[in-house]
């Protein structure tokens, strides 16, 4: 029998020490839990997603509803909380949502530049011609807010007796000068209603925007008086609505700002939802 070296053998039984570690190794399952580096791609319309024990949705991110992308934050018990993106009249959209399932807070849908909800106020203040006798036009109410909704709303009434009387509404956009919005008559001795709505034309988020309302009496002897019920800005309701943007370069807002120019007023009238991924569209 021919001799064998016994380095050959020790040769052997190490490489067969080697083959039966790495068969293993092969065995074993790397970490699943840890990314050291690197990004994670998700793409071809794949959607990453956070679920409850019981199948609740909790986080999900991709493609999740109505084929669209975005993100979805849901509480524990199923209600939604955060939306970015959806279908419809949300996409592109960022909004937080009630236990009940309100919308308490989005961004504008028709106007990029404004915040949707929250609806925002207008302080408006009287001024001692409130109930005027005069025949030109006098303040009746001035004041003023940041804009931070993209319209405008302004609910009035006013009386005038014997003669009948006028009314105008101006904005004072940043930058200063009125822009008149509304100017109607006011019959004798009936209440006129009116609700003004105005987008705010060329005005930024957050800039000054002052209003202000006057009103005069259209014969001697007689007198005028104005109310103002509300004053808010809100969110678009259709693309009609969405103000024209401000111009390029604009300074940022006029702060502090009354309304009121100085000197005398111009005569030139001027429920809880089911488990699982759900879709909300307000």
């Amino acid at each position: 029998m021919a001799a064998i070296p016994l380095d050959l053998l020790d040769r052997i039984r190490e490489l067969e020490r080697k083959v039966r570690e790495l068969t293993g190794r092969t065995q074993i399952r790397p970490a699943l839990n840890e990314i050291t580096s690197g990004p994670v791609k998700i793409a071809e319309g794949g959607s990453l997603e956070v679920r409850a024990p019981d199948g609740t949705g909790i986080f999900g991110v991709g493609r999740l509803w109505d084929g669209a992308y975005g993100v979805q934050v849901q509480r524990s018990d199923g209600t939604l909380a955060l939306m970015v993106g959806g279908s419809g009249e949300g996409s592109n959209m960022i909004r937080t949502f009630s236990r009940a399932g309100a919308v308490i807070m989005m961004d504008d849908y028709y106007s990029r530049e404004f915040l949707g909800r929250p609806w925002m106020p207008i302080q408006l203040f009287p001024t001692k011609q409130q109930g005027t006798e005069g025949t030109t036009y006098q303040y009746a109410w001035v004041g003023g807010a940041p804009a931070h909704n993209a319209v405008a709303v302004i609910t009035l009434s006013s009386i005038a007796s014997p003669s009948g009387g006028q009314v105008r509404v101006n904005m004072i956009p940043p930058g200063g000068g009125e822009v008149e919005v509304a100017e109607y008559d006011v019959p004798p001795r009936t209440w006129v209603n009116k609700t003004i709505t105005q987008p705010l034309h060329r005005v930024g988020f957050q800039d000054y925007v002052g209003w202000n309302i006057q009103h005069r009496v259209t014969g001697a002897d007689s007198g005028i008086e104005t109310r103002v019920f509300h004053a808010y800005t809100r969110n678009t309701f259709s693309a009609d609505e969405a103000p024209d943007p401000p111009p390029h370069g604009t300074a940022a807002a006029v702060r502090g700002f009354t309304g009121v120019p100085e000197g005398a007023p111009p005569e030139k009238p001027s429920a809880p939802a089911e488990p699982g991924w759900h879709t909300i569209d307000d």
